[in-house]
């Protein structure tokens, strides 16, 4: 039987393992493709190009959109022993204000505290901040690959993203200096037998299915507000297309129509919208 001293210091420890279980949530679901076209060009040789150009969505600074300000105080109606409304005393209004006086202090307590939260998941970076939107902007203009980062508002960026190189070593898209995880769009992992594995985990269904995004949703402020009222909908989901191209093998894939000829090799292609089945996936091989 755990209990005497044994009680409090285990309580902590579930504290601690469902703080990081809810960081590792916030995370995985940080980033959101919105409407865009992505490209990978993969050669037998090694040499890649990957392109992205379109909407990525800071769900952090979307949620800070949606917070709306503080609203004013306004007594619930009371009633009698009949259930019938009538006239509230003074004394039930000021106990009725002092309880939405506690409560507004509470919600402005876990506001503070998930605005710290989310600055450690940001790489430093104050959600509450008016200048955290620019901030990050600025952040991925400075890295590789960047060609072009316009803040559109609502957590909202329009990005103009390609890179090239040669692959000895995995790959991830997105990467964001500073930030200790995001979630990636795509993933390109080597395989000792020189095959590499191709994944789109962000360019798979919708996140109304992801249970990730619906906790996502609530941590940050999500479903309903105090009155009642229904808060604004999640963002739209990934709309666009994922096209790979290769002159190695292609061992597997999950295409609706498989390899497509193509002047310089093979050609997969993807459709991202709502109707998707599972992220795009694929296996090829590489050498001669």
């Amino acid at each position: 039987m755990i209990g005497g001293q044994g009680g409090l210091p285990g309580r902590r420890l579930a504290a601690a393992a469902l703080a990081v279980v809810l960081g590792l949530m916030v995370s995985a679901c940080l980033l959101l493709p919105g409407k865009f076209t992505s490209s990978l060009d993969l050669r037998k040789d090694g040499r890649f190009t990957y392109a992205y150009a379109g909407e990525i969505r800071l769900l952090a600074l979307s949620k800070l959109a949606q917070g709306g300000g503080r609203k004013a105080f306004a007594p619930e109606a009371c009633t009698d022993d009949e259930m019938k409304e009538r006239p509230c005393t003074p004394a039930e209004l000021a106990e009725q204000r002092r309880n939405w006086d506690e409560s507004q202090r509470a919600a402005a307590d876990k506001a503070r505290k998930d605005a710290e939260g989310m600055k450690a998941v940001l790489g430093g970076i104050d959600p509450s901040s008016p200048q955290a939107a620019e901030e990050l902007a600025a952040r991925l203009r400075r890295q590789v690959g960047w060609r072009s980062v316009v803040y559109k508002g609502d957590g909202l960026y329009l990005v103009d993203f390609a890179l090239s190189g040669r692959l000895d070593h995995d790959f991830a898209f997105p990467t964001i200096e500073r930030f200790p995880m995001a979630n990636a769009f795509v993933q390109l992992s080597r395989r000792a037998d020189g095959s590499v594995r191709v994944d789109a985990p962000g360019f798979g269904p919708s996140s109304g299915t992801n249970p990730f995004a619906a906790m996502m949703g609530m941590g940050m402020g999500g479903g309903m507000t105090e009155a009642g009222d229904k808060e604004a909908a999640p963002p739209s989901p990934a709309e666009g297309t994922f096209t790979l191209t290769t002159d190695g093998v292609v061992l597997a894939n999950n295409t609706d129509e498989g390899p497509q000829s193509y002047p310089a090799g093979q050609k997969l292609a993807w459709a991202v919208n709502t109707r998707s089945a599972g992220a795009p996936t694929a296996l090829i091989r590489l050498g001669n």
